[in-house]
């Protein structure tokens, strides 16, 4: 699919995208707690159309309610099949490959994509010392497990990606682990585990004592009985929501709706940066309202939240100087190597990037120029891409442009509900 971004100014209200860290990290726990689950405000990306098959996959039944709701009835991991496909889904596949680990069963992890590539020497290295036999593609899927997986001590390097222990604490937990501890070595993307933990929480699955975010310390407790329906609502994602702001502070006066303030996603960090620029910005409870001003370059550590690069990338670009982004290791092993990614494809509209060790400079206020960019089939590298043509000189053609659908099916349908000028060829 090619989208054309014309220059547009933009206003209005819109509805944030759901969370799919939160969608995801409620279908792995609604199938792990062994009763009924209500979920409110569900996504429809394809990573969370991803997430629905897998706990199907694994046991789980699956009614989608009149008003939208999914009611989700699970007695634990028990496979329907021997293999699991993971699309294109990071978190999908280093969350769901330990819970499906719970199984004595042997199953073919698999995904599809750029998820192919990516190192899963993790597994490799971890699980065998839980009682998991497992076999891959020289550290890449597929993935041949065979658990039941047996909780104890362990170390891991937390320096990659934080999903790994995402999985790994839920399903110590849903094992019933006690009187064991998880180590964790430079930890990144802390605030992922805050929800991580909260979700758990939220679906009475046992909580493990965390210290300091370097050990997490599962006791003799049991987990929460359930007795009743569970019911979580999904909140509005802050990747996703970020790009929204962003086209704010660049193309016109908007508010964005859905999303929590006080959120545990480590993307709410946006904020900051969008402060620091000079953008004019009015924060209510679920409610953000933001303009364009005269913006000002701006430093900012995307470290905990490597999310952040794409819209920070393009919200850079309109700021008259040099912006500072830290945390450029953070991008090798995504949707595509985004720090590389963000270079060509903005230097394409005129965007100069150097690329210093773990720093990013972004030349911004030289005026963005039309031209032709590719997504290289990264979500959000065609979101940033399609936020800072709105201000372009001339017309933005985004090639692969359908990229979006991983995270945000309705990208394109809400810039044009907000006023942008866009040709969709299918």
């Amino acid at each position: 699919m090619q989208v054309t971004i014309k220059p547009s100014d933009i206003s209005g209200t819109i509805q944030a995208p759901t969370s799919k860290s939160s969608m995801q990290r409620a279908c792995a726990a609604a199938l792990l707690i062994k009763g009924t689950s209500i979920i409110n405000n569900p996504g429809n990306s394809n990573d969370d159309k991803a997430a629905l098959k897998i706990i199907e996959m694994a046991g789980a039944e699956i009614i989608k309610e009149a008003d939208g709701s999914l009611l989700i009835k699970s007695n634990g991991v028990n496979p329907k099949t021997n293999s699991v496909n993971n699309g294109e889904s990071g978190l999908g596949i280093r969350m769901f490959t330990p819970i499906i680990a719970l199984s004595e069963l042997p199953i073919t992890i698999n995904g599809e994509g750029s998820l192919v590539q990516r190192p899963m020497d993790f597994f490799d290295e971890i699980l065998p010392q839980l009682g998991v036999s497992v076999s891959s593609n020289n550290g890449k899927l597929p993935l041949n497990i065979k658990g039941p997986i047996q909780p104890k001590n362990i170390a891991i390097d937390g320096s990659l990606s934080s999903q790994f222990l995402t999985g790994l604490l839920m399903a110590f937990s849903a094992a019933e682990a006690k009187d064991v501890t998880i180590s964790v070595n430079n930890l990144k993307s802390r605030p992922y585990i805050d929800l991580t933990l909260g979700v758990m929480k939220a679906f009475g699955l046992k909580i493990p004592e965390n210290r300091d975010y370097n050990q997490f310390y599962f006791n003799n407790a049991a987990a929460i009985p359930q007795s009743q329906t569970i019911e979580y609502t999904v909140e509005g994602d802050w990747s996703g929501g970020a790009f929204l702001l962003v086209a704010g502070a660049i193309a016109g006066s908007i508010t964005v709706k859905g999303l929590d303030i006080h959120s545990a996603q480590a993307d709410r960090a946006v904020l900051q940066a969008i402060k620091d620029s000079g953008v004019i910005i009015h924060l209510e409870e679920s409610v953000i309202k933001i303009a364009p001003a005269t913006l000002k370059p701006f430093n900012f550590d995307a470290t905990d939240c490597p999310d952040l690069f794409p819209p920070l990338v393009a919200l850079a670009s309109y700021c008259d100087g040099v912006s500072i982004i830290k945390g450029v290791t953070r991008l090798t092993h995504k949707e595509s190597n985004r720090a590389l990614t963000l270079q060509d494809e903005f230097g394409k509209i005129g965007i100069t990037i150097i690329l210093e060790e773990d720093i990013m400079k972004v030349y911004g206020g030289v005026g963005l120029k039309g031209g032709r960019v590719h997504s290289r089939h990264d979500h959000r590298i065609a979101m940033a891409c399609a936020v800072a043509a709105l201000g372009a000189d001339g017309d933005v053609v985004i090639e692969e442009a359908e990229a979006v659908n991983k995270s945000y099916p309705d990208f394109y349908a809400h810039l044009r509900m907000l006023g942008a000028d866009i040709i969709i060829d299918n």
